[in-house]
């Protein structure tokens, strides 16, 4: 066991990302509330049923926007789901774009069954493996903080506990956190 809720390293990406004005695309389900509960802006993109989804969207957002910095908050199992998308980020490898995956070694959205890192598989082993050469591992907050403060892009893997924040559930639809999203990230022109 590490010392490290989910919360509290949700809690220090989202802070990262309001400093540095990021875009912030979050993982399917839990995660999402937890992050709208500690840091809801605009800036922010709550997944609420694609899992396997948000590294590949912040990446896309990345290569898009190669002028914003762009954050994705992954869990462990959405990447054991789509671990193709290492292999794209490390062939793309946009200076924009920092994956982080909060590995807790469970699926906390569907009712904490383990998955795969809970028994030995090392998701920044397979990110390097899959050619990312830009790879931080921690489980503590202090380096967690370090790290989100000198790093602009590559992959951190955030080993924390099991276990999902008692937080209320998102208050907008999905077609209302996509009309915000793209208003800040994508706004319209303006005529001259």
């Amino acid at each position: 066991m590490v010392s490290m809720k989910r919360i509290d390293a949700i809690r220090d990406i989202a802070r990262e990302a309001v400093q540095s004005d990021a875009l912030l695309v979050c993982n399917i389900g839990i995660p999402c509330k937890e992050l709208c509960s500690v840091c809801d802006t605009p800036n922010n993109f709550y997944m609420l049923g694609s899992m396997g989804l948000a590294s590949s969207i912040g990446l896309g957002l990345a290569l898009s926007l190669p002028g914003r910095k762009v954050i994705a908050i992954d869990g462990d199992g959405s990447v054991l789901m789509n671990m193709g998308s290492l292999a794209t980020i490390a062939a793309q490898s946009p200076k924009n774009y920092l994956l982080v995956i909060i590995d807790n070694g469970s699926y906390g959205s569907t009712g904490s069954q383990p998955t795969a890192t809970a028994k030995g598989t090392d998701l920044a082993q397979v990110a390097r493996g899959a050619g990312n050469t830009a790879v931080c591992e921690t489980d503590d907050s202090e380096e967690l903080r370090r790290i989100l403060g000198s790093t602009d892009h590559g992959i951190v893997v955030v080993r924390a506990d099991p276990g999902n924040a008692d937080v209320p559930n998102i208050g907008m639809c999905p077609e209302d956190i996509l009309r915000r999203f793209m208003g800040v990230s994508f706004p319209p022109s303006r005529s001259v």
